[in-house]
């Protein structure tokens, strides 16, 4: 199987998932989604005030063997297992999942390709740009409604973990970019990068490749 992997990054609340779940949607069957949220180390040994402590937004925080795996496998046309994580208990729950390939594979994360062996994997590199009192916003409703977080420590750990990381580790990543998005993503551009997708799926010697832009 000819198997093609779009990565998607960009900071904490972004718009990452919400557009990789569109793509996958919009694909249908030749689409599989893999985050990179799934890969954080289980902190199960930890007493949970110390698993609360932890700096998810730094790069370590990922077990990098474990996805670099499931993204080499997908990409070679191979199942792929993925763990399943808690985000309310920081562990990992039951058995990994079994993942089958796709012709395509969406990728979404804080870190997708900023290590730089993990570049030339991917056939498309989206970064998305949001900002910070919008991810701030999303980030409340999402860890108070969904993860049970206290909206005070969700404002601290914003301010002393998520943006500095953020400058850190992930805005860099922008530079290596085929396309730069910004957030909240359109339909209109929801639609064209479906089609640039599908370009990389079926590809035409009489084609020609848009160059990178922001949209």
């Amino acid at each position: 199987m000819h198997v093609i992997l779009v990565a998607i990054a960009g900071g904490s609340a972004s718009g990452k998932s919400w557009l990789a779940e569109r793509l996958r949607e919009r694909l249908g069957a030749r689409a599989l989604r893999l985050s990179l949220d799934q890969f954080y180390r289980d902190l199960s040994h930890l007493p949970p005030g110390r698993r609360a402590r932890v700096n998810f937004d730094h790069p370590r925080a990922v077990d990098w063997p474990a996805f670099v795996a499931a993204l080499r496998a997908l990409r070679a046309g191979r199942p792929a297992r993925a763990p399943e994580y808690d985000f309310a208990t920081h562990c990992r729950v039951g058995p990994p999942r079994r993942l089958a390939p796709r012709p395509c594979v969406l990728v979404d994360g804080l870190w997708p390709w900023r290590r730089p062996a993990l570049r030339p994997l991917y056939a498309l590199k989206v970064f998305l740009e949001c900002p910070p009192e919008t991810q701030l916003r999303r980030r409340l409703r999402r860890d108070v409604q969904e993860r049970g977080r206290d909206p005070r420590s969700v404002r601290r750990q914003f301010r002393e973990h998520v943006l500095p990381m953020q400058e850190r580790f992930v805005t860099p990543q922008r530079r290596c970019a085929d396309l730069v998005l910004r957030s909240p993503v359109s339909r209109a551009t929801l639609a064209q990068l479906e089609a640039r997708i599908r370009e990389h799926l079926f590809p035409s010697k009489d084609r020609r490749a848009p160059a990178a832009n922001i949209v």
